[in-house]
């Protein structure tokens, strides 16, 4: 029996897939993908256990490496039922000219990163050209970055260009300001998306508009002290207890928010 978890914002499952149903266990990289006799579909049980992937039979025979550590983001494409491995760079640099557009920044460093992978694709595909089990499975690398953009403190919302990027936040008190800035005001969060394979390379930006209600001290300071949202731009997760009492209008993606336009990868990857 080959025990598989499944994992959800709320719980985990733990589901067995009897022997008798797995035609062959096929190792790929870092992970086991299993096909299953009955409709001949893979599927797939990372290393660490968290998640189950299943086949998608509208998609190309895509392998899928994420270049980022965030949860979030990881949990955003399991969802779209496409097999990918993670795989994190420690110390690629993610400065941009201060000339560039704040509109066109997210994409700019999601590019950059892309070039910083480029080794591993290529070390990537010297295993795929090895093994007759994954040859036929298009290699990709994903790379993002999310931006929030804030209006100008003279602005209610950013309509002409003139907005101040939000990154992650360096301490509490940095938290707080950010947090003070959005308050009562209508932002943009932009992440830049650019999908690379040996051959070509697709890029895109998505943006989503959010208004925040006035918050008080007490809301940001409570958000703050027990969310500690340091590992996000612009210091809040729209999925979190800020964005339940907080956001009053959104308009656009909401997974982009929470940083990764699934959809709009979905069609890209179509088209790819």
């Amino acid at each position: 029996v080959y025990k598989r978890q499944v994992q959800t914002s709320r719980k985990s499952l733990l589901m067995c897939l009897p022997a008798k149903e797995v035609m062959a266990v096929v190792e790929m990289s870092w992970n086991k993908y299993f096909v299953h006799r009955e409709n001949g579909c893979l599927e797939q049980r990372l290393s660490d256990g968290r998640l189950i992937w299943k086949q998608n039979k509208n998609m190309k025979n895509f392998r899928i490496i994420l270049a980022s550590n965030s949860p979030r983001r990881k949990e955003l494409l399991a969802g779209l039922d496409i097999p990918f491995e993670v795989k994190v760079i420690q110390g690629i640099d993610e400065s941009y000219p201060e000339s560039l557009p704040a509109y066109e920044t997210a994409l700019y460093i999601a590019v950059k990163k892309a070039e910083a992978y480029r080794p591993l694709l290529d070390s990537a595909i010297n295993q795929q050209e090895s093994s007759d089990d994954i040859r036929n499975h298009e290699l990709l690398i994903l790379t993002a970055d999310t931006v929030v953009i804030a209006p100008s403190s003279e602005e209610q919302n950013d309509q002409e260009g003139k907005g101040i990027i939000l990154g992650k936040p360096k301490d509490a008190a940095d938290a707080i300001r950010m947090l003070e800035m959005l308050s009562g005001k209508t932002h943009h969060v932009v992440t830049g998306v650019c999908i690379t394979s040996q051959e070509k390379q697709r890029q895109f930006s998505v943006i989503t508009e959010v208004t925040f209600k006035k918050l008080s001290k007490n809301e940001i300071d409570y958000y703050v002290e027990h969310y500690k949202p340091f590992d996000k731009a612009g210091a809040y997760g729209i999925q979190e207890w800020i964005g339940y009492i907080g956001c009053t209008s959104l308009k656009g993606s909401y997974f982009n928010v929470m940083g990764l336009p699934v959809q709009r990868i979905y069609e890209e990857l179509k088209k790819f």
